[in-house]
């Protein structure tokens, strides 16, 4: 029988707007797996995950500063601390202040179809931003690989507005753990997963893309503080060399490969359903590469923010 957290302990290989609640327990756990809305990614957990780990990789001047921003944030909708912020843009679009849940949701992915991927079809031909527009102000026609680039830009430049800085900052915490998610930058007509349904011995019944967004995070360990040192410490200095190179759009193509292959390439056989009874074998490979996800989405954020802050 599968059990939680299996993984946890064993040996892995390392491998490759402007204005701006944890889930608490199996009855929020129980009503998010059979809700097949609009599409999410990793969780709180998985994101709070890649913030400790990219944390730990801040050089001293971008630690200062992120933790700076952050504590003097006087938003409410998250606590001031990079874990937490992590999980902000997904509050602030569940929220709808200023309609952005409409005007942000498709932000947080890019869909590259599984039988023919095209990346500037998938981000609606790269809008460009209107001169004097704010990144959080952007079309809501636009795609998470573009945004990365946009909010950026804006931490990096000291004529950005210091409250602006901060949501930029915090829309970068977020969608570049979103991309990282396999689910989040491919889909096979079914809304990135949301649309297959999905079970496996010893795991509630749900979705594809919820198995991805949180299921397989769970199997690491207990809480993200403990994921994210397990980890971290795995993370050779080859591999962060390597892993901190390319650009958004690299990274998308990556995770795509990933949800090709390993998501959606190792489903079995549905069922009369249309359901995936999801084999053991699948769940380990799973869940090794939501390990090497979230640490390569944790090496690219630190990277992406001492770049920006340096």
């Amino acid at each position: 029988m599968l059990h939680r957290r299996w993984f946890a302990g064993k040996p892995m290989e390392n491998s490759d707007v402007r204005k701006s609640v944890k889930s608490c327990g199996a009855i929020a756990l129980a009503f998010s797996v059979l809700w097949s809305g609009p599409t999410f990614a990793w969780g709180d957990d998985g994101h709070e995950v890649i913030a400790l780990i990219a944390r730990s990789r801040l050089d001293p001047v971008a630690l200062q500063q992120v933790d700076a921003m952050l504590s003097a944030d006087p938003d409410s909708l998250t606590a001031h601390n990079i874990a937490d912020a992590a999980t902000w843009a997904d509050r602030f679009r569940d929220s709808d202040r200023e309609g952005a849940r409409q005007n942000t949701r498709q932000w947080h992915f890019v869909d590259l179809e599984i039988t023919a991927p095209d990346l500037d079809r998938a981000c609606f031909g790269h809008p460009s931003l209107p001169a004097g527009t704010l990144a959080s102000n952007g079309p809501a026609r636009d795609c998470v690989v573009d945004k990365i680039d946009e909010f950026a830009a804006e931490l990096a430049s000291p004529a950005t507005d210091p409250s602006e800085r901060v949501v930029a900052l915090k829309f970068l915490l977020h969608l570049v753990g979103d991309l990282h998610q396999p689910l989040h930058a491919s889909d096979d007509h079914d809304q990135g997963g949301n649309k297959k349904r999905a079970s496996a011995q010893g795991l509630k019944v749900g979705t594809l893309h919820h198995f991805w967004d949180t299921d397989f995070v769970d199997q690491l360990g207990p809480d993200p503080k403990r994921i994210a040192a397990m980890l971290d410490a795995r993370i050779s200095a080859a591999d962060a060399r390597t892993w901190a190179r390319g650009t958004p759009s690299d990274w998308a193509l990556e995770s795509f490969k990933v949800a090709k292959d390993d998501a959606y390439g190792q489903l079995p056989t549905p069922n009369a359903r249309g359901s995936y009874r999801l084999p053991d074998s699948y769940i380990a490979m799973a869940t090794r590469d939501v390990a090497s996800q979230l640490s390569k989405a944790g090496v690219r954020l630190a990277f992406m923010l001492n770049r920006a802050l340096k």
